[in-house]
C-alpha cells in the first residue's frame, strides 16, 4: 500500500472500513476483534502505530519483528482467530516511524475470536455471540453472497475423489512439512477449511459447492453445475476454427494441470536463474493467470470459461461478480475475494499465494517476457490479456530487482559457446566432461523444482520444458529416487512424483 494512499485513509478517520490501533510495544489485543468484525462485515484497513486522533505514533523499531512475527501466528492460529486467516502485515515508514498496515478483506466465512463473533458498524466492534438472530442472518448473508458456499446436504464423501483430496494433502505436506492437514481425515480436512457446512436456513449440513469444484467426480460436478467447464484453444494457424483445443470438465485441480499443460504445449519460452536453478518465465506468468481465474470465477454464472492462445496474444475470460468496471493495476488497485475458501486451498497447496499477489507478480515477471504491459478488465466479464513478443525479449539486458532475475540461461548456446571457442579438441573433450557433469546437476535441480511445483507432471512434459531428451530425464529421475530425495505415489500410469517432505530445494 504506497503512502500518499495509507495518508488519505488517516484523514478520513476511523469509521466502518478504518480502524485505528497504537501498538508502541506490543500487540492490542483488541485488535483480533476487529480483524473478526472486518471478517464479518466488508473488510477494512487496520493501521497499527496510529492513534485514535490520527496523529502517527509509531511502533518502536525493537519491537517491530517481534510484533510482526506474533501477530502473523496469531491469524493462522485457530484458538484466536476461527477459521484462521493467513496474510502478513505490511511495514510502511512516515518519516522514521514504522506503522503496520493490515489490509483485511471479507470472508465467505463466519469468523470468531476466542469462542466470540463479532461484527461492524461504523461505532465500532460489537459483539454478537449471545443474539442468535444476528448470528444466523450473518451465515444466511455469507451463503447468499459468496456462492462458493451453496451447501448440498445430499452429497456424500462418496461424491468426492479420495485420490485428489489425497493429492491435495500431500502437496500441502510438501510445502509444509508437518501441516496439519497431515494427520486430518478427508471429512475433518473437508471441515478444516469450511468445505463441509451448516445451512442455518434449514439446519442442514453437507458439503460445499467449492468442495464438489475442488475434490468432486466429474459425473458430480455436472450434475451441480451442468455449464462447467474451460474452454482451451490454440488459434495460430487456423483463425476460422483451431488448431488444438481441450474441453476440460473436471475439478479443479485436474482442470488447473491441463490448462498448464496446454499453456506448456503451445507458448514458447524463456528461463531465469534464482540461484543455481532455472526458472520457466513463462509458468511462472500462467501459474497465475491460470489460478486467478479458476479460484476467482462466479461458478453460478453460465458464461462458458476459456483460455485461447493466438498468434500475438493469449487471454483469458470468466464469468464474475463485478464490484465496478475498472482495468486493475498492480498499485492501485484493491482485491475482492470471490471465493476466498477454494483461494485458501489453493494458497495451501502452492497453487496461489496471498490475495492480490497474483497481478503484482505477474508484473514483476511479466517484463521477462514482453514489451507490452498485460490488461486486466474487472467487468460481469472478467479478461486477462497477456501479449507475446513474436522476438523474446533479451533478458540478460533486462537489469533485475532480484539476484535471480541475473542472466538467461540457454544451456545449449553456452555450453557450445564455452567448450569450442579458443579451445582445442582435447581441450574440448575435458571441458565437455566437466560442463557436462555441472549441466546434469543443474538439471537434477531443475526436475526438483518442477516436481515441487506441478506434482503430477510427466516425464515428456519434464523433458519438453527442459529441452532435453526423455531417457536423460528418466535417469535424473532414477538418480533422485535413489538419493530418497523423490517417492513415488500411487501407481505407474495413475501416480505421481512427491519430493520427500524435509528436503530443502
Amino acid at each position: 500500500m504506497q503512502t500518499e494512499e495509507i495518508l488519505n485513509i488517516i484523514k478520513q478517520g476511523e469509521g466502518l472500513r478504518v480502524e485505528f490501533k497504537l501498538a508502541k510495544h506490543d500487540i492490542p489485543k483488541s485488535v483480533f476483534e476487529t480483524v473478526c468484525a472486518f471478517l464479518n462485515r466488508v473488510g477494512g484497513t487496520i493501521l497499527l502505530g496510529v492513534a485514535d486522533s490520527g496523529e502517527i505514533i509509531g511502533i518502536e523499531q525493537k519491537y517491530l519483528q517481534k510484533i510482526k512475527k506474533e501477530l502473523t501466528n496469531a491469524l493462522n492460529n485457530p484458538q484466536i482467530i476461527n477459521p484462521p486467516i493467513y496474510f502478513q502485515p505490511e511495514e510502511v515508514i512516515f518519516d522514521g516511524k514504522s506503522i503496520l498496515v493490515l489490509q483485511v478483506y471479507e470472508s465467505s466465512q463466519v469468523h470468531s475470536t476466542r469462542g466470540l463473533i463479532y461484527d461492524r458498524n461504523n461505532e465500532g466492534d460489537y459483539n454478537i455471540s449471545l443474539n442468535t438472530n444476528l448470528i444466523a442472518n450473518l451465515y444466511i448473508r455469507k451463503q447468499s453472497t459468496f456462492t462458493e458456499n451453496k451447501i448440498y446436504p445430499y452429497a456424500t464423501i462418496n461424491e468426492l475423489r479420495p485420490e485428489i483430496i489425497q493429492r491435495a494433502r500431500q502437496m500441502a505436506v510438501n510445502r509444509q512439512p508437518g501441516h496439519i492437514w497431515e494427520t486430518l481425515s478427508n471429512e475433518d480436512l473437508l471441515r478444516s477449511v469450511q468445505l463441509f457446512q451448516r445451512d442455518y436456513t434449514t439446519g442442514k449440513e453437507g458439503i460445499t459447492l467449492a468442495g464438489i469444484l475442488l475434490f468432486g467426480r466429474d459425473d458430480v460436478i455436472t450434475s451441480v453445475l451442468s455449464f462447467h467447464k474451460t474452454d482451451a484453444i490454440c488459434r495460430i494457424q487456423n483463425l476460422d476454427r483451431y488448431d488444438d483445443r481441450d474441453d476440460i470438465r473436471t475439478n479443479l485441480l485436474e482442470s488447473y494441470d491441463r490448462l498448464m499443460r496446454f499453456i506448456e504445449k503451445h507458448l514458447p519460452d524463456k528461463f531465469v536463474l534464482k540461484g543455481d536453478i532455472r526458472i520457466s518465465v513463462r509458468n511462472l506468468i500462467f501459474r497465475e493467470v491460470i489460478s486467478n481465474t479458476l479460484m476467482h470465477r462466479e461458478y453460478t454464472n453460465p458464461f462458458p470459461a476459456k483460455l485461447v492462445i493466438g498468434n500475438k496474444l493469449v487471454y483469458t475470460e470468466n464469468g464474475n461478480k463485478s464490484k465496478g468496471e475498472l482495468q486493475l493495476k498492480p498499485d492501485s488497485f484493491s482485491p475482492f475475494p470471490k471465493n476466498p475458501v477454494i483461494a485458501r486451498v489453493f494458497k495451501e497447496i502452492g497453487r496461489a499465494d496471498e490475495l492480490g499477489s497474483g497481478i503484482r507478480n505477474i508484473y514483476e515477471y511479466y517484463k521477462f517476457y514482453s514489451t507490452k504491459s498485460p490488461i486486466f478488465e474487472e467487468k460481469d466479464i472478467f479478461r486477462c490479456t497477456v501479449f507475446i513478443d513474436n522476438n523474446l525479449v533479451d533478458l540478460s539486458k533486462i537489469p533485475g530487482k532480484h539476484d535471480f532475475y541475473n542472466a538467461v540461461v540457454d544451456v545449449t548456446k553456452d555450453v557450445t559457446k564455452d567448450v569450442t571457442k579458443d579451445v582445442g579438441k582435447d581441450v574440448g573433450k575435458d571441458v565437455g566432461k566437466d560442463v557436462g557433469k555441472d549441466v546434469g546437476k543443474d538439471v537434477g535441480k531443475d526436475v526438483l523444482l518442477i516436481i515441487e511445483n506441478q506434482a503430477n507432471i510427466t516425464i515428456p512434459q519434464i523433458a519438453q520444458i527442459l529441452k532435453l531428451t526423455e531417457r536423460t530425464i528418466e535417469r535424473h529421475i532414477s538418480k533422485l529416487k535413489k538419493e530418497n530425495k523423490i517417492y513415488r505415489v500411487g501407481g505407474r500410469k495413475d501416480g505421481y512424483w512427491a519430493i520427500q517432505k524435509d528436503l530443502e530445494l
